[in-house]
Formats: structure tokens, sequence, C-alpha cells
């Protein structure tokens, strides 16, 4: 899923996401607003993992929708 699909998915994605790392508020996914680094660095902070992880798991999440 590219950059502009995943922002204008953002609305119907954020449940899943909120499944997926529960420990993710609704204020976490309002501030991530479809961005996938902005939403790496917040699973990066949250679950205490590395920046590269955080990305591969952004990046796994994007392309199984």
């Amino acid at each position: 899923m590219n950059k502009d699909i995943f922002e204008g998915k953002w609305e119907q994605l954020k449940g899943k996401a909120q499944k997926n790392w529960g420990k993710l508020t609704d204020d976490d996914l309002d501030k991530v607003k479809g961005d996938a680094k902005i939403l790496a660095g917040v699973i990066q902070e949250k679950y205490g993992i590395s920046k590269e992880e955080a990305e591969k798991k952004v990046d796994e999440f994007k392309w199984n929708d």
C-alpha cells in the first residue's frame, strides 16, 4: 500500500491498528494521521522496540490490509 492510499484509508485502519497494538490510545492514533513514520515512532515509544523493528511492523501492517 503506498503512502497516499495508507493516508487516505487511515480512518478505516485506525481500529485495526488499535486492535493490533493495544497500547496505542485514540490520541496516539489521531496524531498519526495516516503517516507510517509517525505510527512507527509511536509504536517504538509505546513498546520500547527499535526504530527498525517498529518500521518493519508498520510495513507488515500496511501490506496485510
